[in-house]
Order: C-alpha cells, then structure tokens, then sequence
C-alpha cells in the first residue's frame, strides 16, 4: 500500500515537472530572469556587506549603550550564528528535492527580514536574532545555482562573473545611504531599513516571474521514474550521499582542501572596514592630528572610510568580472589560480595602504579587490565543484562544501578573537595578514598541482568519476 502510495506521489510529481518543461518559455526569458537573478544577487550582496560596513560603529555604538562591545564581541556574535549556518547542511540540500525555486524566494525574503529586525530593535540579543536570520539565508546561494544550471555552457562563467559584478556595483548604496542617513556614528540602524524593504519585495516579484530551471526538472523526473542512466547516480540529494560522493572523487576532495586552506583568511573578509578605520587613526595619532585614538576613529569613521567605502564596490566588482571571461577563455583552473595570487597581492597592498594613510579611494578600491578576488577565488572553486557534480546531487554537494568552509572559518576566528582581546582593534590587520596569506599560498599549491578543470563540461551528462 505504501509503495502505491509513493508511486502516485511519483506520477503526481512526474506530471507537474513534465508540464513545466513542455511549457512554451518566451525569447526574452533568460533575458529577464537574469535581471531577477541581478536584483536578487544585489540584495544578496549588499546583506552581506552590511555588518562588515558598519562593523566599527556598531561596536562602538553598543559600548556606549552596554558597556564593553569591541570588534572582537561582534565576532564571537557572528560564531554565535555558526550553528544555525551549519544547518544549511540540512536545509540546501532540500533543493535538490523539492525544486530552486521555493528556496530562492524563501532565502531572499528570509535574509532581508533579518536586516529589518536588526534595523527595528537596539538590544544585543535583538542584533544577535537578526544577525544570525540574515547570515543563515545569504549563504545558501540558490542565484548561483540559478545561474549554473540555466546560462549557456560555454557563456555560463561569463553571465555569472557580470552578473555578479553588477550584485558588488549594488553594494554602492550602502556608503551612499552612510552619508545620507548617518549624520552620527550611532545612526548606523537606519542604513538597514532600505535594503531590507528592496528584498522584501524582489522575492515576491521571484514567486511570479522566476521559473524552475530546466536542468532540475529533468533530474527529477529521470530520479522519480527510477532512471541513474543520465546522472550517474541513484540518490537525489541529501546531505549523506553528497559527502559520500564528494569525499570518493579526487576532483572534489582537492577542492573541498583548497577551499579549508582560503577560509582561514576569512577574517580579511570579515573585519577589511576595522582595518581601514584603525589604520587610518592610527596613521592620523601618529602625525598628531589627534589627541587620542577614539576621537580619530570617530573622525575617519565619518569622514575618510565613507569614502573609501565608494570605492570598495567599484574594486570589488571589477575582480568578479574579470575571471568570468578568464574562465571561459583559458579555463576555470587558471582563473581560480589568478584570483588567489591577485587576492594576496591586493590584500597587502590594502593592508599597507591604510597603514600608511594613503589616499582613501585608493585604498577603498584595493580593498574591494582584495575581497573581491578573495571571493572570486571561492567561487570559481565551487563553480568546479559544481561542474564536477551530477544534477541529482548539485545543489546538495554546494552545500557541503560549508563543512571545509566553516572549518577553515572556525580556524580563522579561532585564532583572530584571542588576538584581538589581547591586542585590541589597531592589531586586526597584522592578524589578519597572519592568516590570509599562508592560507591563499596553500590554496594556490593545491590548485596549480592537484585540481583539473572543468571547462566547457555537460551539466547533463557529469558523473563525477572523470577525473579518478
């Protein structure tokens, strides 16, 4: 009886995904899903950045209000989320199940939401509930997915890096809405209602206008009629089966360590705005332009790292369009190996640069880079992995590549928020540098020796053994 139950449920679902696929797409289609995926992405990114843009205010905004809340405590707040990050094990893999589409409305709608509790309340544990809501949601990534299994082949890199250049161009609202609306340091809150109402409103624009792509239909229906001729596999997701199939393969092995190795520096990604504000005051007490350290932080928070912040996006959005056409052009392998040496090299220089007090705009764009080849680097090597992965596993095995990612963030903040309780905020960017460098040295090794690439690859057809 149970198994006729199940088999209805199958025809039932069969029926409904075969209707998708015979359902007549206008031209203009990808055309406009691309421009969801766009606004989607931009909502995505400017989510993402927003805490990090806002770090040094924020914390010395709850010093004021609660006593002792330094960078290092905001810190601990974002390790805090880390269990509810680590649930995404569980939950992205769903996709793999019930379709792209739910979850690239629901994870919209759920990232943006968490930016309007943290706008709404001016408690911690209110910051903390809309912190983590926000940082559960913007990793899951289903615009990525979107773009994997809907773009041309031999295109897909490229539509994907200028797709997300623009998401890091988007990113230019928040320095914009920095000087706008935050006369004083204590207004940052008001920067977070815009962004979370612009979100709000794209995933129910998504509910209508997105479709469910084409390449997860098909794997479904090949899955419910009991097919693994095409996918090379009998599972349709889950957390289990994608460990399992991506720790048996070399190819993702290697790259689920190249991806341990870069997260280390996750710090760099997640403190580069401390970085500025305390090289720059420091920089400023040394010349004597200030009596004191808080007063310089104060002055530069307002004045020199709002304009550096312009010149962030711009830094940021250039180094994610570049590998794009690398890839396509010269292979996913050589653009990942490119963005990981670009990533060290931007890095020390923004490093210096706010160190030594140079021109804020200068060092605003050297920073963006430094971010943006960082990221461009991870995600040209979860492009691999997913390249590298049947559909009926796709969704599930990106999300698995969170376990080596949150074991090299753990490192990262393992060691960073020690240091900085001993040190205090002016040392973030010397332990910053401590721990990106080494871990983007070993993550270029490992890709120039032990990963293959995946350039112009079938999405249909991938088993995952090609390269044992």
């Amino acid at each position: 009886m149970n198994k006729q139950i199940n088999s209805k449920k199958a025809d039932k679902e069969i029926a409904k995904r075969q209707k998708q696929l015979d359902k007549p797409r206008s031209k203009f289609y990808l055309a406009y899903l691309f421009f969801i995926i766009s606004i989607i992405y931009i909502t995505d990114e400017v989510a993402s950045a927003l805490a990090t843009f806002m770090k040094t205010e924020i914390a010395n905004d709850m010093m004021s209000r609660f006593g002792d809340a330094s960078v290092s405590m905001l810190d601990i707040i974002t390790v805090i989320s880390f269990p509810f990050m680590a649930l995404g094990v569980i939950y992205k893999p769903l996709a793999d199940k019930f379709g792209r589409k739910p979850f690239l409305v629901l994870n919209t709608f759920g990232m943006c939401l968490g930016l309007l509790i943290v706008n709404m309340t001016e408690s911690i544990p209110g910051y903390v509930i809309g912190a983590c809501m926000t940082q559960f949601f913007i990793t899951h990534d289903m615009q990525v997915v979107y773009i994997m299994e809907t773009a041309p082949a031999k295109h897909r890199a490229k539509i994907y890096s200028c797709i997300k250049c623009i998401a890091m161009l988007g990113v230019l609202v928040i320095p914009l809405l920095r000087r706008t609306l935050m006369h004083e340091t204590s207004q940052w809150r008001s920067v977070y209602l815009l962004p979370g109402l612009v979100g709000l409103g794209v995933s129910v624009v998504a509910i209508f206008l997105a479709k469910e792509t084409e390449a997860f239909n098909l794997a479904r229906i090949n899955y419910l009629k009991g097919s693994t001729e095409e996918n090379g596999t009998e599972s349709s997701g889950g957390v289990i089966p994608s460990l399992k199939f991506a720790l048996s393969h070399k190819q993702l092995r290697w790259i689920f360590l190249a991806l341990f190795f870069s997260e280390t520096g996750f710090i760099m990604t997640n403190d580069y705005q401390v970085i500025m504000t305390y090289g720059y005051a420091n920089n400023f007490l040394s010349k004597g332009l200030f009596t004191d350290l808080s007063t310089a932080v104060e002055s530069v928070g307002v004045n020199q790292i709002t304009t550096a912040l312009f010149f962030f996006p711009i830094g940021c959005a250039l180094s994610q369009l570049v590998p794009g056409f690398i890839s396509d052009k010269f292979g996913r392998k050589k653009s990942a190996v490119i963005m990981s040496a670009s990533a060290i090299l931007f890095f020390v220089s923004f490093w210096l640069g706010s160190r030594y007090g140079l021109n804020p705009q200068l060092v605003g764009f050297l920073c963006g880079a430094s971010v943006g080849f960082f990221w461009a680097n991870i995600d040209t090597l979860c492009l691999i992995a997913g390249e590298s992965t049947p559909t009926a596993l796709r969704s599930s095995v990106l999300s698995v590549t969170y376990l080596p990612l949150g074991l090299g963030i753990g490192i990262s903040f393992g060691v960073s928020i020690p240091l900085m309780n001993i040190f205090g905020n002016s040392a973030v960017g010397i332990i910053a540098l401590a721990l990106t460098v080494p871990g983007l040295l070993a993550d270029f090794i490992i890709l120039t020796t032990k990963v293959h690439d995946t350039k112009g690859i079938d999405l249909t057809t991938v088993k995952g053994t090609e390269w044992d």
